[in-house]
């Protein structure tokens, strides 16, 4: 199995796990390799450091981070870039798991969520930029949030 750093254009580093090279190779002449921040598919190795199993050390596992875990930042500026993907990553597994997926009709389901003619539940969905807009102005709380297509798969 190889680890791999990866990043794209626009600096987001992520970890990419392959059968060999080649199976990396292959993913991204295919297209199948896609940055999760922002799903651009020109994807590029860094350097790593390898991994070294130098025998059975028993060590005790960290709970996973949570975005209502990570400490509040003085300024923007003190939020790095890793911080940052690792937060937005959190969010888009919370949603995933935790929503419902009702497609393109996101904006007729959260008004009728909003006026109660539909069970009130968390949903996900595609909204077009004015009707994200019209459903803010009757008062209804939505968030846009990216979700490139892989990262509706499987979030490693």
């Amino acid at each position: 199995m190889k680890v791999l750093d990866l990043h794209c254009p626009q600096g987001h580093v992520f970890e990419g796990w392959f059968a060999s090279e080649d199976d990396f190779q292959r993913q991204l002449r295919d297209s199948l390799v896609q940055c999760p921040i922002c799903a651009d598919p020109h994807i590029s190795k860094r350097l790593s450091a390898p991994r070294l199993n130098l025998g059975a050390r028993q060590t005790i596992a960290e709970p996973a981070a949570r975005v209502a875990d990570m400490p509040a930042a003085d300024s923007p500026a003190e939020i790095s870039g890793r911080n940052l993907q690792a937060a937005w990553l959190s969010l888009a597994r919370k949603v995933l798991a935790h929503a419902e997926d009702v497609g393109p009709q996101f904006a007729q389901e959260a008004r009728r969520i909003h006026h109660g003619e539909a069970e009130e539940r968390a949903i996900r969905g595609q909204a077009s930029p004015e009707e994200t807009m019209q459903l803010l102005d009757e008062g209804i709380a939505v968030l846009p949030l990216l979700l490139p297509e892989l990262a509706k798969e499987t979030l490693q």
